[in-house]
């Protein structure tokens, strides 16, 4: 599992292929929409999906703090898939998840639009964002420019990369000088492509996305304004 480093705002942070961010220098791991409790919310509703994505997320949270070793966590909103997700989970889920946060000292709940409430019962403290030094964490990105570096999540992004066998599409970060987006960490998500207005508008000179792989990530420019991702793509082992 190798990270690609990525540079902004004079800071240095680790794009993991499992989807999150590293801030090494404040020993921070950021994830961004887990999504909890979704297959749950939906089958409420009549709705059924596999009823496993709050374990299989949280398995592999605890696995990104195993290999990680932050002392904080930040969780960039949407962890939840509804406000009442946390009262849903499973007695094992609830425990498994409380056991990988106690392997930090501190755990940071954004708020997002799907969990604009604190968690019931779980460690850590909420707040609409959090800003360290030059560096503000957020659900969705602002769409007016500051100062530093924005990391958020919110849109789940993804690219496609050509193949000789046709496009793979696959989650991705991306980011510019001062603005990266996570794709999204939970198991019952989708994405939304990077060469759509909604992400595309925010990198109005362009940025770089990285695709999820397996063990590494891979690399494409995207291009200013209009969102759209080279067919030349570099691999970052």
């Amino acid at each position: 599992m190798t990270p690609a480093p990525f540079h902004a705002g004079g800071e240095r942070f680790l794009l993991c292929p499992m989807g999150v961010l590293a801030w090494p220098s404040r020993r921070t791991l950021v994830a961004s929409d887990l999504h909890l409790e979704k297959a749950s919310h939906f089958a409420a509703r009549g709705v059924f999906l596999p009823p496993y994505d709050t374990r299989e997320t949280v398995a592999k949270l605890a696995l990104a703090i195993r290999r990680h070793s932050p002392q904080r966590l930040v969780l960039l909103g949407d962890s939840f898939h509804d406000a009442e997700g946390c009262t849903r989970m499973h007695a094992s889920d609830a425990t498994a998840l409380r056991h990988a946060l106690s392997q930090v000292d501190e755990v940071v709940w954004i708020l997002g639009n799907h969990d604009p409430l604190p968690p019931e019962d779980l460690p850590g403290t909420a707040a609409e964002w959090l800003t360290d030094g030059a560096v503000t964490f957020r659900h969705e990105a602002s769409r007016q420019a500051a100062p530093g570096v924005e990391v958020s999540g919110h849109f789940h992004p993804k690219a496609t990369m050509p193949t000789r066998v046709g496009g793979v599409t696959r989650p991705c970060f991306v980011g510019d000088a001062r603005r990266i987006i996570l794709p999204s960490f939970g198991t019952l998500t989708g994405g939304l492509d990077v060469r759509e207005p909604a992400i595309g508008t925010l990198f109005p000179r362009g940025g770089r996305a990285f695709l999820l792989g397996t063990g590494r990530l891979f690399s494409a420019p995207v291009s200013p304004m209009r969102g759209r991702a080279s067919p030349i793509m570099e691999t970052h082992a």
